[in-house]
């Protein structure tokens, strides 16, 4: 438990940000599941739409310090190699 009030402080905002994280992380995750299966259900076109909302909620993440930047790089181009491999 936080003793001096710099410590409690910087617990309640370790608090907020972890909220912030997970919603940024889910929602990251889920727009990359979504192209997962779309591209494994061979809906190539779908999956090739959704790709700029999957680039943005990626570039947050790695802006935000959630993932680094090389993981970003790499999600992205897993992505779109998952696409092209659908076609």
């Amino acid at each position: 438990m936080a003793i001096t009030k710099g410590a409690q402080k910087a617990h309640r905002s370790s608090l907020k940000k972890r909220v912030f994280n997970t919603r940024r992380k889910n929602a990251m995750n889920d727009v990359v599941k979504k192209i997962r299966k779309a591209a494994l259900g061979g809906e190539a076109k779908e999956a090739q739409s959704m790709l700029p909302a999957a680039y943005k909620a990626i570039d947050k993440a790695a802006k935000g310090g959630l993932i680094k930047p090389n993981t970003a790089a790499r999600k992205k181009s897993r992505l779109v190699a998952a696409i092209k491999r659908a076609k």
